[in-house]
């Protein structure tokens, strides 16, 4: 793939104070191998001197990126930020890094290939490696503590994480991605690369679902598969002000988002744009939360031999009620 003229590629920052890390996170992008890019950063109101920080990297990024664009504006929270961020960007696809991260210099390159290739995708995304405050390389234990020394380790990186939450999710099969599958968690890892044409479908961020990440993978996985690459191409800060770390208010933010996409499902239940996977939760939702997506497979399969009895059998379930005879 020529990298030099390929497809316009829009990153997308969404800054709050984060003096001490902006600067590292807009020189992650300046050293991507990936040339077609342009930045667009804005400082959500921050109280500390990010804004300060940013603009002290405008002539750097003049020079590296086909167009920049550094913004501040009052706090309006973060779906309001990524709003405007989209409202501004041209690209083809859109990049999305929080003003604390890094991303690996080929991240870009590798999932944009990826996309160009192939058309029924609307996201690509590698694994992270785990870094602390001081850019150190570091681990998980259980409790998800940073420890450094690797035999200490229960999770090396992000994926091995999700794997160990999700253990009924294949990252490197074509179930990944899989609406069922997200609705129960969300699985997605950072660093992706999206598809901006998707935006046009699935409409603006919204503050009824706060978990804006989370609201994202849902409504994407309705409409687009997403795709895995089996290495770190992202670097992701685990300090003591992650947002995930206030358990309290990230429980009522996925309560919220939740009973939003509730809404969601309902409005889009008819649409026949929707992926296999959105549709197949729809009639088989129940079993998904209970067994995961083989179960649901292998009852497919089984109803399609009107195999009822074997069903019953086997899980133990009065699916009478959950489903019709074909």
């Amino acid at each position: 793939m020529d990298i030099e003229n390929s497809g316009l590629v829009s990153v997308l920052i969404p800054s709050y104070n984060h003096e001490n890390y902006v600067q590292k996170t807009i020189k992650s992008i300046i050293e991507q191998t990936y040339k077609n890019i342009e930045l667009i950063v804005i400082d959500d109101g921050s109280k500390d001197n990010t804004f300060e920080k940013i603009l002290e990297m405008k002539d750097a990024c003049e020079k590296r990126f086909v167009n920049v664009i550094f913004e501040k504006k009052q706090n309006e929270g973060t779906c309001k930020t990524f709003n405007k961020l989209l409202s501004l960007a041209k690209g083809e696809y859109v990049y999305i890094i929080a003003s604390d991260d890094l991303a690996k210099p080929q991240a870009i390159e590798k999932e944009t290939a990826f996309l160009s290739k192939h058309k029924d995708y609307a996201l690509c995304v590698g694994d992270n490696d785990i870094i602390d405050e001081n850019d150190v390389i570091c681990y998980w234990d259980n409790e998800r503590n940073n420890v450094y020394e690797i035999e200490n380790a229960v999770f090396k990186t992000n994926i091995d994480f999700l794997n160990n939450e999700r253990p009924s999710v294949d990252f490197n099969s074509s179930d990944f991605g899989d609406y069922g599958l997200l609705n129960y968690s969300n699985f997605i890892p950072n660093g992706y690369l999206i598809r901006r044409s998707i935006f046009e479908i699935i409409g603006d961020f919204t503050s009824e679902a706060p978990l804006e990440d989370y609201w994202l993978m849902l409504q994407i996985s309705k409409f687009a598969k997403m795709k895995y690459i089996d290495e770190p191409l992202f670097s992701y800060r685990w300090h003591s002000n992650n947002t995930i770390k206030v358990s309290d208010r990230m429980k009522l933010y996925d309560e919220k988002t939740r009973a939003y996409e509730k809404l969601m499902t309902e409005k889009y239940k008819d649409d026949k744009r929707t992926t296999k996977g959105f549709k197949r939760f729809l009639k088989y939702g129940i079993l998904y939360k209970k067994f995961g997506i083989p179960y649901v497979l292998q009852i497919q399969k089984f109803f399609k031999d009107d195999k009822r009895l074997m069903v019953v059998k086997l899980f133990n379930l009065d699916i009478f009620k959950h489903f019709k005879k074909r």
